[in-house]
C-alpha cells in the first residue's frame, strides 16, 4: 500500500484542473473557424466545401447584397473551410468553448454589396470577388493598368458577355461571307 502511494504522489497530477483553469490547446488543435469580413471575397467556395453545411451564402438581388453566415451549432470544426479559402479569410482558432444563452448567438453574418453589370445595370457578383479577379488578371499581364475595354469585360455580367460575343460572332460571319463574295 505504501509503494503505491509513493507511485502516485510521484506522477502527480493525471487530469487537468479544467473549467476551473484554462485548458491549453495543442499547437494543431482544431477549434472554432473564425471569419475576417475585410479578407473575405464571398466566392462561397467555404459553402461549398464545408460537409455540414454550417456555412452558408444567402444573395438578395433587389437589395444588390450577398450575406455569409456560420451556424457554429452545426460546425464540426473540421477545417475544411480553411483549406478552401483562396484569401485566407477564415482560420480555425484554439477556441472550442461555444456555450450561449440563445441559439441564435451561435450564428455570425456579414454582408458583401454586389457588382452591377455596366451593361444591363442588374447585380451579379460581390464587388469584391471582381476586384479580386482584376488584382489576379494584372499580376499575369505585362502592363499594370488595365485597357478600358478589359475593366468594362471584367464588370460585365456573363449574360451580356454571352450576348456580346454572339452579336461578335453574326459581325464576323458578315465580314467573311462578304469577302468570299468579292
Amino acid at each position: 500500500m505504501l509503494k503505491l502511494l509513493k507511485e502516485i504522489l510521484r506522477t502527480g497530477n493525471a487530469t487537468v484542473q479544467y473549467p476551473f483553469a484554462p485548458y491549453e490547446a495543442s499547437k494543431d488543435f482544431r477549434g472554432k473557424p473564425e471569419h475576417d469580413a475585410e479578407k473575405c471575397i464571398a466566392c462561397a467556395a467555404c459553402t461549398i466545401a464545408c460537409p455540414p453545411n454550417a456555412i452558408h451564402m444567402d444573395t438578395d438581388l433587389d437589395a444588390g447584397t450577398r450575406t455569409w453566415s456560420i451556424d457554429y451549432g452545426r460546425c464540426i470544426f473540421c477545417g475544411r473551410c480553411e483549406e478552401s479559402c483562396p484569401t485566407g479569410a477564415i482560420a480555425l482558432t484554439p477556441e472550442f468553448e461555444l456555450a450561449v444563452m440563445c441559439k441564435e448567438d451561435l450564428t455570425v453574418k456579414a454582408v458583401f454589396q454586389l457588382d452591377h453589370c455596366r451593361s444591363c445595370g442588374k447585380p451579379f457578383a460581390p464587388l469584391k470577388e471582381v476586384e479580386y479577379v482584376g488584382k489576379l488578371l494584372a499580376q499575369t499581364g505585362s502592363e499594370t493598368d488595365r485597357s478600358e475595354r478589359e475593366e468594362q469585360i471584367l464588370h460585365t455580367c456573363p449574360e451580356c458577355k454571352r450576348k456580346n460575343d454572339l452579336e461578335q460572332v453574326s459581325r464576323m460571319k458578315i465580314a467573311a461571307q462578304m469577302e468570299s463574295r468579292k
